[in-house]
């Protein structure tokens, strides 16, 4: 995938129309342009889902099912604490 363009007088590049389908960029998009080895690179920024924290959030639990009890914030971090304690401690469990 390659191709060639030509810079305008205002600075502004056109990527051709194959390369822009490859990569799926659309009117809009974002492009970081980051200088390299005598050149440029032009890299994509994440494009955001357009969905809402809660629907996302809603995917999630409708992929992961769990029947137990609710648990907190502080007890997800102390479980978590005491992974990495065992861990470091070269135990497996």
């Amino acid at each position: 995938m390659s191709g060639k363009t030509t810079l305008s007088a205002k600075g502004q590049v056109v990527i051709p129309k194959d390369v822009r389908d490859q990569l799926g960029l659309a009117p809009g998009q974002v492009l970081d342009v980051v200088p390299m080895g005598g050149g440029v690179f032009l890299k994509p920024q994440h494009r955001k889902s357009g969905r809402s924290f809660e629907e996302i959030m809603a995917g999630i639990r409708a992929r992961i099912h769990y029947d137990g009890p609710t648990v907190t914030i502080e007890e997800m971090n102390e479980t978590i604490a005491e992974c990495w304690r065992k861990a470091a401690e070269g135990s497996d469990r």
